[in-house]
Protein backbone atom coordinates (compact mmCIF):
# COMPACT_ATOMS: atom_id res chain seq x y z
CA UNK A 1 0.00 0.00 0.00
CA UNK A 2 1.13 3.55 -0.72
CA UNK A 3 1.73 5.85 2.25
CA UNK A 4 -1.43 7.81 1.43
CA UNK A 5 -3.46 4.61 1.71
CA UNK A 6 -2.15 3.61 5.15
CA UNK A 7 -2.76 4.68 8.71
CA UNK A 8 -0.22 7.19 9.97
CA UNK A 9 0.71 5.08 12.98
CA UNK A 10 -0.53 1.91 14.65
CA UNK A 11 -0.07 0.09 17.95
CA UNK A 12 -0.85 -3.63 17.90
CA UNK A 13 -1.77 -4.88 21.37
CA UNK A 14 -1.21 -8.60 22.01
CA UNK A 15 -2.44 -9.82 25.42
CA UNK A 16 -0.78 -13.14 26.32
CA UNK A 17 -1.17 -15.71 29.04
CA UNK A 18 0.82 -18.93 28.61
CA UNK A 19 1.18 -18.51 24.84
CA UNK A 20 4.74 -19.79 24.43
CA UNK A 21 3.76 -21.84 21.37
CA UNK A 22 2.17 -18.83 19.65
CA UNK A 23 3.77 -15.59 20.81
CA UNK A 24 6.72 -15.52 18.38
CA UNK A 25 4.47 -16.15 15.37
CA UNK A 26 1.92 -13.65 16.71
CA UNK A 27 4.57 -10.91 16.90
CA UNK A 28 5.80 -11.76 13.41
CA UNK A 29 2.26 -11.67 11.96
CA UNK A 30 1.51 -8.41 13.76
CA UNK A 31 4.69 -6.84 12.38
CA UNK A 32 3.92 -7.89 8.81
CA UNK A 33 0.32 -6.70 9.00
CA UNK A 34 1.29 -3.38 10.58
CA UNK A 35 3.95 -2.70 7.95
CA UNK A 36 1.29 -3.10 5.28
CA UNK A 37 -1.41 -1.05 7.01
CA UNK A 38 0.52 1.77 8.69
CA UNK A 39 3.44 4.10 7.99
CA UNK A 40 4.78 3.59 11.52
CA UNK A 41 3.95 0.95 14.08
CA UNK A 42 4.75 -0.60 17.42
CA UNK A 43 3.75 -3.92 18.99
CA UNK A 44 2.86 -4.05 22.68
CA UNK A 45 2.92 -7.54 24.13
CA UNK A 46 1.21 -7.80 27.51
CA UNK A 47 2.48 -10.83 29.42
CA UNK A 48 -0.36 -11.43 31.86
CA UNK A 49 1.45 -13.44 34.51
CA UNK A 50 2.45 -16.32 32.24
CA UNK A 51 4.00 -19.36 33.93
CA UNK A 52 5.65 -20.64 30.74
CA UNK A 53 8.24 -19.12 28.38
CA UNK A 54 5.90 -16.46 26.96
CA UNK A 55 7.61 -13.58 28.75
CA UNK A 56 11.11 -14.71 27.86
CA UNK A 57 10.24 -15.14 24.19
CA UNK A 58 8.51 -11.77 24.03
CA UNK A 59 11.49 -10.10 25.72
CA UNK A 60 13.82 -11.68 23.16
CA UNK A 61 11.68 -10.30 20.33
CA UNK A 62 11.78 -6.85 21.94
CA UNK A 63 15.58 -7.03 22.22
CA UNK A 64 15.79 -7.66 18.47
CA UNK A 65 13.23 -5.07 17.37
CA UNK A 66 12.82 -1.70 19.16
CA UNK A 67 9.27 -1.49 17.81
CA UNK A 68 8.30 -4.36 20.13
CA UNK A 69 7.65 -3.55 23.78
CA UNK A 70 6.63 -5.88 26.60
CA UNK A 71 4.37 -4.97 29.50
CA UNK A 72 4.57 -7.50 32.32
CA UNK A 73 1.94 -8.39 34.90
CA UNK A 74 3.67 -10.20 37.75
CA UNK A 75 0.51 -12.22 38.33
CA UNK A 76 -2.37 -13.25 36.10
CA UNK A 77 -4.86 -10.39 36.30
CA UNK A 78 -7.22 -11.38 33.48
CA UNK A 79 -7.85 -10.67 29.81
CA UNK A 80 -9.49 -7.32 30.45
CA UNK A 81 -6.64 -6.12 32.65
CA UNK A 82 -4.17 -7.14 29.95
CA UNK A 83 -6.06 -5.19 27.28
CA UNK A 84 -6.30 -2.15 29.56
CA UNK A 85 -2.54 -2.23 30.15
CA UNK A 86 -1.91 -2.50 26.42
CA UNK A 87 -4.22 0.43 25.67
CA UNK A 88 -2.54 2.55 28.35
CA UNK A 89 0.91 1.76 26.91
CA UNK A 90 -0.02 2.59 23.29
CA UNK A 91 1.66 5.61 21.68
CA UNK A 92 0.35 5.56 18.11
CA UNK A 93 -2.75 7.12 16.52
CA UNK A 94 -4.63 3.84 16.17
CA UNK A 95 -4.73 0.66 18.27
CA UNK A 96 -5.43 -2.83 16.96
CA UNK A 97 -6.73 -5.03 19.77
CA UNK A 98 -6.22 -8.67 18.88
CA UNK A 99 -5.05 -11.93 20.47
CA UNK A 100 -1.83 -13.92 20.35
CA UNK A 101 -3.54 -17.25 19.67
CA UNK A 102 -3.19 -16.98 15.85
CA UNK A 103 -6.93 -17.37 15.25
CA UNK A 104 -7.10 -14.37 12.92
CA UNK A 105 -5.34 -13.56 9.67
CA UNK A 106 -3.92 -10.15 10.53
CA UNK A 107 -3.17 -9.45 6.87
CA UNK A 108 -6.87 -8.55 6.64
CA UNK A 109 -6.06 -5.40 8.60
CA UNK A 110 -5.47 -3.52 5.35
CA UNK A 111 -9.22 -3.71 4.70
CA UNK A 112 -9.84 -1.79 7.93
CA UNK A 113 -7.90 1.29 6.80
CA UNK A 114 -10.57 2.73 4.50
CA UNK A 115 -13.47 2.60 7.01
CA UNK A 116 -11.11 3.98 9.66
CA UNK A 117 -11.00 7.24 7.69
CA UNK A 118 -14.65 7.90 8.53
CA UNK A 119 -15.17 5.94 11.76
CA UNK A 120 -13.72 5.91 15.27
CA UNK A 121 -13.89 2.14 15.70
CA UNK A 122 -13.78 -0.65 13.13
CA UNK A 123 -14.92 -3.96 14.59
CA UNK A 124 -14.41 -7.36 13.04
CA UNK A 125 -16.95 -10.14 13.11
CA UNK A 126 -16.19 -13.78 12.40
CA UNK A 127 -17.66 -14.83 9.06
CA UNK A 128 -17.50 -18.50 10.08
CA UNK A 129 -16.59 -19.19 13.69
CA UNK A 130 -14.15 -22.11 13.89
CA UNK A 131 -15.10 -23.27 17.38
CA UNK A 132 -16.91 -26.25 18.85
CA UNK A 133 -20.71 -26.17 18.61
CA UNK A 134 -21.32 -25.46 22.30
CA UNK A 135 -18.87 -22.56 22.25
CA UNK A 136 -20.69 -21.10 19.22
CA UNK A 137 -24.05 -21.50 20.95
CA UNK A 138 -22.75 -19.80 24.09
CA UNK A 139 -21.28 -16.97 22.03
CA UNK A 140 -24.59 -16.43 20.24
CA UNK A 141 -26.47 -16.28 23.54
CA UNK A 142 -23.89 -13.89 25.02
CA UNK A 143 -24.07 -11.55 22.03
CA UNK A 144 -27.87 -11.47 22.27
CA UNK A 145 -27.71 -10.80 26.01
CA UNK A 146 -25.20 -7.95 25.95
CA UNK A 147 -26.87 -6.49 22.87
CA UNK A 148 -30.11 -6.17 24.80
CA UNK A 149 -28.57 -5.09 28.10
CA UNK A 150 -26.41 -2.35 26.56
CA UNK A 151 -28.51 -1.70 23.44
CA UNK A 152 -25.51 -2.52 21.25
CA UNK A 153 -25.91 -3.28 17.55
CA UNK A 154 -22.65 -5.23 17.17
CA UNK A 155 -22.66 -8.67 15.55
CA UNK A 156 -19.69 -10.24 17.33
CA UNK A 157 -18.77 -8.20 20.39
CA UNK A 158 -15.97 -10.54 21.51
CA UNK A 159 -14.21 -10.77 18.13
CA UNK A 160 -10.54 -10.04 18.84
CA UNK A 161 -10.05 -7.85 15.79
CA UNK A 162 -10.86 -4.26 16.77
CA UNK A 163 -9.25 -1.11 15.39
CA UNK A 164 -9.87 1.96 17.55
CA UNK A 165 -8.53 5.50 17.75
CA UNK A 166 -5.99 5.74 20.57
CA UNK A 167 -7.32 9.03 21.93
CA UNK A 168 -10.79 7.50 22.19
CA UNK A 169 -9.61 4.23 23.73
CA UNK A 170 -7.47 5.95 26.35
CA UNK A 171 -10.32 8.22 27.43
CA UNK A 172 -12.80 5.38 27.99
CA UNK A 173 -13.12 4.58 31.69
CA UNK A 174 -12.55 0.84 31.23
CA UNK A 175 -12.67 -1.21 34.41
CA UNK A 176 -13.28 -4.87 33.45
CA UNK A 177 -10.54 -7.32 34.35
CA UNK A 178 -12.03 -10.30 32.54
CA UNK A 179 -13.81 -11.24 29.32
CA UNK A 180 -16.41 -8.50 29.80
CA UNK A 181 -13.82 -5.99 28.57
CA UNK A 182 -14.91 -6.34 24.93
CA UNK A 183 -18.51 -5.49 25.72
CA UNK A 184 -17.49 -2.66 28.03
CA UNK A 185 -15.24 -1.18 25.35
CA UNK A 186 -18.03 -1.14 22.79
CA UNK A 187 -20.68 0.08 25.25
CA UNK A 188 -18.54 2.96 26.50
CA UNK A 189 -17.46 3.86 22.95
CA UNK A 190 -21.10 3.98 21.84
CA UNK A 191 -22.04 6.04 24.90
CA UNK A 192 -19.24 8.47 23.97
CA UNK A 193 -20.80 8.91 20.54
CA UNK A 194 -18.15 6.98 18.60
CA UNK A 195 -18.97 6.02 15.02
CA UNK A 196 -18.63 2.27 14.51
CA UNK A 197 -18.14 0.20 11.37
CA UNK A 198 -18.09 -3.60 11.07
CA UNK A 199 -16.15 -5.84 8.71
CA UNK A 200 -16.22 -9.61 8.34
CA UNK A 201 -12.95 -11.44 9.02
CA UNK A 202 -11.87 -15.04 8.69
CA UNK A 203 -11.45 -17.11 11.82
CA UNK A 204 -9.08 -20.03 12.41
CA UNK A 205 -9.21 -22.88 14.88
CA UNK A 206 -6.72 -22.66 17.72
CA UNK A 207 -3.92 -25.17 17.18
CA UNK A 208 -1.74 -24.49 20.24
CA UNK A 209 -2.35 -23.30 23.78
CA UNK A 210 -5.64 -23.51 25.67
CA UNK A 211 -8.82 -21.45 25.54
CA UNK A 212 -10.19 -20.19 28.83
CA UNK A 213 -13.46 -18.61 27.69
CA UNK A 214 -15.58 -21.61 28.73
CA UNK A 215 -14.00 -21.92 32.17
CA UNK A 216 -16.83 -21.64 34.75
CA UNK A 217 -14.75 -19.16 36.78
CA UNK A 218 -14.32 -16.96 33.70
CA UNK A 219 -18.04 -17.20 32.85
CA UNK A 220 -19.18 -16.32 36.38
CA UNK A 221 -16.74 -13.42 36.50
CA UNK A 222 -18.10 -12.11 33.19
CA UNK A 223 -21.66 -12.11 34.54
CA UNK A 224 -20.59 -10.32 37.71
CA UNK A 225 -18.79 -7.67 35.69
CA UNK A 226 -21.78 -7.36 33.36
CA UNK A 227 -24.05 -6.43 36.30
CA UNK A 228 -21.50 -4.03 37.76
CA UNK A 229 -20.75 -2.22 34.49
CA UNK A 230 -24.43 -2.00 33.57
CA UNK A 231 -25.03 -0.31 36.93
CA UNK A 232 -22.09 2.05 36.38
CA UNK A 233 -23.33 3.12 32.96
CA UNK A 234 -26.80 3.81 34.32
CA UNK A 235 -28.57 4.30 31.00
CA UNK A 236 -27.96 2.18 27.95
CA UNK A 237 -25.96 3.78 25.13
CA UNK A 238 -27.79 5.17 22.15
CA UNK A 239 -27.97 2.46 19.53
CA UNK A 240 -25.39 2.96 16.79
CA UNK A 241 -26.67 2.55 13.22
CA UNK A 242 -25.27 -0.50 11.40
CA UNK A 243 -22.51 0.40 8.97
CA UNK A 244 -22.56 -0.89 5.42
CA UNK A 245 -19.81 -3.27 4.43
CA UNK A 246 -18.07 -3.55 1.06
CA UNK A 247 -18.10 -7.00 -0.53
CA UNK A 248 -15.66 -9.33 1.21
CA UNK A 249 -13.12 -11.11 -0.99
CA UNK A 250 -13.64 -14.84 -1.39
CA UNK A 251 -11.86 -17.07 1.07
CA UNK A 252 -8.49 -18.35 -0.07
Amino acid sequence: MQAADRLRSLTVVLPCHDEEDNVVSAIRDAREAAEQAAEQHEIVVVDDGSSDATGRLAAAAAAEDPRVRVVVHERNRGYGAALRSGIAAARCDWILLTDADLQFDLSELVRFVEPARTHDVVVGYRLVRMDALMRRVNAYAWNRLVGQVFDLDVRDVDCAFKLIRRDLAQHLALTADGAMISTELMARAALAGASIAELGVHHRARVAGQQSGADPVVVLSAFRELRRIRAELGAAPVRTPPASEPPHPAAA
